[in-house]
């Protein structure tokens, strides 16, 4: 007769739950940091993008701001960003600045609220 530490049926069960949980939650982790990396992505992109469109000649900063809005909530509906734009210089050219305040997302999109500032530059435009 075995003893019971000698024994090990029904031990298949717990290791199964025990491995599987690990590697759930790994996987959930590594989609997660892949979600939290494109919403970085996405949000840098809409800043350049409205940068630049801020900074043509016949558009104002106001332009910039929403066209960077417009292009975060068709890509990634329902996260949290402030958008500002303003003037600035960079290397003694005049230029415009957008910066984006965004939730990084930690669960879902669910996270730190104002996690991520995000700025671009683009050199202003003029018809002189």
């Amino acid at each position: 007769m075995l003893s019971l530490r000698e024994d090990d049926r029904g031990s298949s069960p717990v290791e199964f739950v025990l491995v599987g949980t690990l590697l759930t939650v790994l996987t959930l982790a590594v989609v997660q940091l892949g979600l939290a990396v494109y919403v970085r992505n996405v949000v840098h992109d809409a800043a350049v993008e409205g940068a630049y469109h801020g900074a043509l000649a016949d558009t104002s900063l106001a332009d910039g701001a929403a066209r960077t809005e417009r292009l975060i909530h068709a890509a990634v509906n329902g996260l949290d960003a402030s958008v500002s734009a303003r003037d600035t210089t960079a290397l003694g050219v005049p230029a415009i600045e957008v910066t984006v305040v965004a939730t990084l997302p930690l669960i879902g999109l669910l996270g730190l609220p104002a996690g991520m500032e995000v700025s671009a530059h683009a050199p202003r435009e003029s018809f002189d």
